[in-house]
């Protein structure tokens, strides 16, 4: 059920879109997107009483539930109608984002919205059409690099509901999307992609600690601070391929010796990634499975370009995750 004021706001989406020609066709899938969304979700606690509800699915959304009231009590995060609500919509991922580069260039093409401001990415509720666009901006001469999204945050104008797509992963990862998308909500600042992304996901590390600890789960909390180290290792290795691009980027060399450079650099990395995932026994990420660009690379600093710098902030204030909020905000 779509309240009142989801309409009302939906509305207004329809509208702005309905405003501008060229991006009409865009705004109206974004708009019919969310509508899909809210009109499949159904509140956590019907699905957990019904009858035809999975003993899995129920201890599931149950824990989603705790964690959502943990978030409040001991996170400071918002207290409102984010996922309290369930939505099936029958596919894997939500929704698809649409990255792009020049092609001497790591800094992302940016696009603008009426709600969210200027973003690095452009996300489509159909497959389909991410990869249309991701053509037509290759042919313009952009690296391109496109990625399915299990959850995002419509920043608390909607009541974002838990979705099947966040439930491909296991309890401590559907948590840790659930405290990152919130955060969201306690600060987004417009036209900064890498701020936003870099502070939830320093919200995210803390929160999923503090979770962890609480339940005695030590054993799960070693898993997760494991996983988040191999991450950090693999991101060295971006970093370093992206400082040496860069140089390659602001030399004097010709187009055609710069863009042999930069497969070269691109083809090492790929390499060390490779054998850092076989050393690791883990499965390699998804986003290896394409050959890796600017864009690619552009994607993934949003989430970690600033990452270090928020997890000093809060060392500063001494993991107070409130004197954290507010020394964030006034960062801005």
């Amino acid at each position: 059920m779509i309240s009142m004021f989801d309409r009302k706001l939906l509305r207004a989406v329809v509208i702005a879109g309905s405003l501008v020609w060229v991006s009409g066709c865009y705004y109206m899938q974004a708009a019919s997107g969310q509508l899909e969304v809210m009109n499949k979700r159904e509140p956590i606690a019907d699905i957990v009483n019904a009858s035809g509800t999975s003993t899995e699915l129920a201890a599931r959304l149950r824990l989603v539930s705790t964690a959502r009231q943990f978030a409040i009590d001991e996170l400071g995060l918002p207290d409102n109608d984010s996922y309290r609500s369930y939505a099936d919509i029958g596919r894997d991922y939500v929704v698809w984002n649409v990255f792009a580069a020049a092609e001497f260039s790591l800094d992302p093409k940016r696009w603008c919205f009426p709600i969210a401001g200027c973003v690095s990415y452009r996300g489509y509720f159909s497959e389909d059409a991410a990869h249309k666009k991701a053509a037509r901006l290759k042919s313009d001469g952009y690296d391109v690099a496109v990625g399915g999204v299990v959850a995002y945050s419509t920043l608390g104008k909607f009541s974002d509901p838990v979705l099947n797509t966040m439930m491909r992963w296991e309890n401590s990862d559907l948590i840790a999307v659930m405290f990152h998308e919130l955060a969201h909500q306690v600060l987004y600042v417009k036209d900064d992609s890498e701020f936003n992304e870099s502070f939830a996901t320093a919200v995210e590390e803390f929160a999923m600690e503090r979770w962890l600890t609480s339940r005695n789960q030590e054993s799960k909390l070693a898993a997760y601070r494991e996983r988040r180290e191999f991450r950090q290792r693999l991101m060295q290795y971006v970093e370093a391929a992206r400082a040496d691009l860069q140089a390659i980027y602001s030399s004097a060399i010709d187009g055609q010796q710069m863009r042999v450079q930069k497969q070269q650099r691109l083809s090492r990395l790929t390499k060390d990634l490779n054998a850092e995932i076989d050393a690791s026994g883990r499965k390699a990420p998804a986003w290896l499975d394409d050959n890796l660009n600017n864009a690619r690379l552009a994607s993934m600093n949003l989430y970690h370009g600033r990452l270090a710098e928020f997890r000093a902030l809060l060392a500063d204030c001494n993991n107070d995750i409130r004197c954290f909020y507010a020394a964030a905000h006034r960062l801005l």
